[in-house]
């Protein structure tokens, strides 16, 4: 077995984010399946009836809310489901828009990420 290259992720690193990442994933598909049912539930409990309006402006804020979580979740999902990819690939640990290295501390504390901190920054500010 011939020693990885300098600064390169060792495999038993990269095998720990592979579970770590799948185990974020059904978390990720676990929060969207209680949403759902959580929906539902509402759903059934309140059927047809008309809504007071406080408690109509209530559902509204609580699913402004619920849509911005799921919307964090979907882009996260889709990150982890990147960095899975680019662990297949062999790429994992490099960012998707420069190649840069992505600094192990960030891998550790963040696995799906696919860009470096400032490239990240950098799209959010673009919206």
């Amino acid at each position: 077995m011939s020693p990885e290259p300098p600064g390169a992720l060792s495999r038993a690193f990269i095998e720990q984010q592979r579970l770590r990442l799948l185990a974020l994933r059904r978390q990720l598909l676990g929060t969207e399946q209680a949403a759902m049912e959580q929906q539902r539930g509402f759903q059934l409990e309140h059927g047809d009836e008309a809504a007071e309006e406080e408690e109509h402006a209530q559902d509204l804020s609580q699913r402004e809310i619920a849509q911005a979580l799921h919307d964090v979740d979907n882009r996260r999902l889709a990150n982890v489901e990147r960095a899975l990819q680019k662990i297949d690939e062999g790429s994992y640990g490099r960012s998707d828009l420069s190649g840069e290295p992505i600094p192990l501390a960030r891998l550790q504390t963040t696995p799906e990420a696919v860009l470096t901190v400032r490239e990240e920054r950098a799209r959010e500010a673009r919206g």
